[in-house]
């Protein structure tokens, strides 16, 4: 393997998403495809991310955009199949990108080979069958008769992994170690280990808690977990797995290196992520009441939720022994960007920049880095609506490169949706030849991020105020403040300041530093002390 272990290098690591479908289309049928992502390996390359996540990208007949998968060892032909994943391999390993897969492991498409299979066998208990009707569960469509449980959308027929409480009344309800729960375990390892033999470094799991059914405190599937973690490094020491949990309190010490606050799961039902930047704005999409955000201009929000949850999580994975870490994602194909209803580019930098400077593993949503928005409005697509308030696919337009300078590589943008109509919309190609841009912005905090080792995940924080400004230390000695708000705002310093590492709107005034509206900065304190290391 050409490139390093990311996991060698996962608290300075950035990640980035990609929305296959959305980002390039180098055959031209409209569709993003993996040769256009090769293509476009350049741009992640200089604007410094380690990792590409590339959510599914496996054969499917993508009634949920992928998350249906029909084949987990095939690569989509729309894709380019598999000639299209070696040339990406190939040209992210010259590059020192890591590539991360998307594994959805709680179900399968119903054209899958195995549920074709099991809705013929009645003996087949890959999959949760009752011969009864039963809450929940769908008809089954072949010889076998009975019903299937499905486990999101009803062509989404939920693989087993059995039950952590049994229930005379339910006799679907299988243990934990039947022979179908098993099966699928053993297919897991499979399926990750095809892929680590072939240079993917690792994946982030869809939907990690959602494997064994009815599990108080989700025991038994934080129990499947670790022992699929076990399995995996016995074979495929360093590899890198990433849930989509939620929780990392339980996700973390379950066996995954990292886990995102999301938008949803956990005790805290999202709040971490939400208080800080609620996308919806109560004006978008995705109806979360009127709580304000932090990163919003009038500035009735507050961080404190995020701090106290992230400190509970930190604590929970540190008691478990584990060196796991904290993810912070700046938005996903799930969820509403940075940029959505009222706030805009200049006031996204302060949420990017926490992203970046925060005691977490970074991911940056395809798009952020110039200030792409969410687009409202749009017809729904491949299953991207989940209800009259939250339609997906505003988060899934075509990235806007813009045309970039003669001797790149060729694609057109995808036309798998519509481009975002607005005439001023930012471009790749028009913010690399401005300095001052969001996209010049981000590269540098990335690389700040990377240099600088009071910024690893794992280095010290202290917070100092977490409203307006968000103010705290890494390091003891590097201090990060953030004004997402429309109101001028000032942190007093030491008595003499250091230099500024990056900064927007922001600037030292004698012992002040004085942020304007939407104003950030990153400000080096132990550079006036040549007693102080700032490693330490």
């Amino acid at each position: 393997m050409a490139t390093p272990l990311l996991s060698s290098r996962l608290d300075r690591a950035v990640l980035y998403q990609v929305y296959p479908q959305s980002f390039a289309d180098a055959d031209g049928d409209g569709i993003g495809d993996l040769a256009g992502l090769a293509a476009r390996l350049d741009h992640l390359s200089w604007l410094g991310v380690d990792a590409v996540w590339i959510s599914p990208c496996f054969a499917s007949p993508f009634r949920d955009a992928g998350y249906d998968v029909e084949d987990f060892t095939r690569i989509a032909p729309r894709y380019g199949g598999d000639a299209a994943f070696e040339q990406l391999m190939t040209e992210a390993d010259r590059r020192g990108i890591a590539v991360l897969f998307d594994l959805v492991a709680g179900h399968t498409s119903d054209t899958h080979a195995w549920f074709r299979a099991a809705i013929a066998d009645p003996d087949d208990d890959r999959y949760v069958f009752s011969d009864a009707p039963a809450p929940g569960f769908e008809p089954v469509p072949g010889a076998r008769g009975g019903y299937y449980l499905p486990n999101f959308f009803a062509f989404q027929p939920a693989l087993n992994f059995g039950y952590a409480r049994q229930n005379p009344d339910e006799p679907w309800r299988q243990p934990v170690d039947a022979d179908g729960p098993r099966r699928n375990r053993d297919a897991l390892v499979e399926i990750m280990g095809h892929w680590f033999d072939r240079g993917v470094q690792g994946f982030r799991v869809d939907m990690a808690a959602s494997l064994v059914k009815d599990d108080p405190g989700h025991v038994e599937t934080a129990r499947l977990w670790r022992d699929l973690r076990a399995r995996i490094d016995a074979r495929h020491p360093g590899r890198v797995l990433i849930s989509e949990w939620g929780d990392p309190a339980r996700a973390v010490p379950a066996g995954f290196d990292v886990d995102f606050f999301l938008q949803f799961g956990g005790d805290f039902d999202g709040r971490p992520l939400k208080s800080l930047w609620n996308n919806g704005s109560g004006t978008v999409h995705e109806a979360w009441g009127d709580e304000p955000a932090w990163a919003d201009a009038a500035g009735r929000g507050d961080a404190a939720y995020f701090v106290d949850a992230w400190r509970e999580a930190r604590a929970a994975i540190d008691a478990a022994g584990s060196d796991g870490l904290v993810g912070l994602p700046t938005s996903n194909h799930d969820f509403t960007r940075l940029v959505s209803g009222d706030r805009d580019a200049a006031q996204a930098r302060a949420a990017l920049l926490l992203a970046l400077t925060w005691p977490a593993l970074p991911s940056i949503y395809y798009g952020e880095e110039i200030g792409m928005r969410y687009v409202p409005g749009l017809a729904s697509l491949e299953g991207s609506s989940l209800g009259p308030t939250y339609e997906r696919a505003g988060s899934r337009t075509p990235m806007q490169w813009g045309e970039l300078p003669a001797g790149a590589v060729p694609t057109a943008p995808s036309r798998y949706l519509p481009e975002d109509p607005d005439p001023a919309r930012p471009t790749v190609a028009a913010q690399r030849g401005d300095e001052s841009s969001l996209l010049h912005f981000a590269r540098a905090a990335i690389a700040l991020r990377r240099t600088d080792p009071r910024l690893s995940a794992r280095a010290a924080v202290e917070v100092v105020t977490t409203g307006y400004p968000f103010v705290y230390r890494r390091g003891e000695t590097l201090l990060v403040a953030l004004n997402p708000s429309a109101q001028p705002r000032e942190v007093a310093l030491p008595a003499s300041a250091g230099p500024v590492p990056l900064a927007f709107r922001a600037a030292v005034d004698g012992r002040m530093l004085r942020l304007e509206p939407f104003g950030c900065a990153v400000v080096d304190l132990a550079a006036v002390d040549p007693a102080v290391d700032p490693a330490e």
